[in-house]
C-alpha cells in the first residue's frame, strides 16, 4: 500500500476542506483552491482530518492514491500557511522591478522582458546594494508558484562557468573549470 497514501491529512483550524463529487475544494484564510479527482479514488473528510482510499491494488490506483493526497496536502498547506519562492539574479547588470502584477527583468539582453504575474501570485523585487537582486514570489498555490518560477527561470538559467542567471536562493549551480585550467 502507498506509504503517502495512507497517512491522513490534518485540517488546521480556519481551514475547510469540502468534497462534492469528483472535486475536492479546501478554503482558508489565504485563498480558496479546488482539484478534480480521479472516481476511483474516494476522499473522505472525518473529525479534523482528510482520508484518501482506494479501492484496489491495481498499479494505476496505487500511483492516484498517493499523488491525489499529497495535491490536497499541498492545498492545505497553501490556504493555512501559502508559499513562498525567492529567486536570486546574478550577473552585472542584472535588475528586477515590480509594478503591481508586472515583473520587469534587465537580464542583458537588447530589451527589458515584462512578465505579468497572474493574480494569484504575489511578486515583490528588493535591491540591496553589493548583494544581488532578489524576486520573492508567495502564493497559496504550489503548482501555479512552481510554473512561473520556472518560467522566470528558463529566461537566462544559470551557466556553468561563472554562475551567471537566475537561480533559487540557496541552489548550488555546479561549476566547471574554464578552457586555462585544462591545458598543462
Amino acid at each position: 500500500m502507498s506509504r503517502i497514501g495512507k497517512a491522513p491529512i490534518a485540517i488546521p483550524a480556519g481551514v475547510t476542506v469540502t468534497v462534492n463529487g469528483n472535486t475536492v475544494t479546501v478554503k482558508g484564510p489565504k485563498g480558496e483552491l479546488s482539484q478534480e479527482i480521479n472516481p476511483n479514488i474516494h476522499v473522505e473528510v472525518k473529525d479534523g482530518h482528510v482520508e484518501v482510499t482506494r479501492p484496489d491494488d491495481e498499479r494505476q490506483n496505487r500511483a492516484m492514491h498517493g499523488l491525489y493526497r499529497a495535491l490536497i496536502h499541498n492545498m492545505v498547506v497553501g490556504v493555512s500557511e501559502g508559499y513562498k519562492k525567492e529567486m536570486e539574479l546574478v550577473g552585472v547588470g542584472y535588475r528586477a522591478t515590480a509594478t503591481g502584477q508586472v515583473l520587469e527583468l534587465a537580464l542583458g539582453f537588447s530589451h527589458a522582458i515584462f512578465i505579468k504575474m497572474p493574480k494569484e501570485i504575489k511578486v515583490e523585487a528588493k535591491s540591496e546594494r553589493n548583494k544581488n537582486p532578489l524576486i520573492i514570489l508567495e502564493s497559496a498555490d504550489k503548482q501555479l508558484l512552481g510554473q512561473v518560477c520556472a518560467k522566470i527561470r528558463s529566461l537566462r538559467k544559470p551557466e556553468p562557468y561563472k554562475g551567471k542567471g537566475i537561480k533559487f536562493v540557496g541552489e548550488i549551480i555546479r561549476r566547471k573549470s574554464g578552457k586555462s585550467a585544462n591545458a598543462k
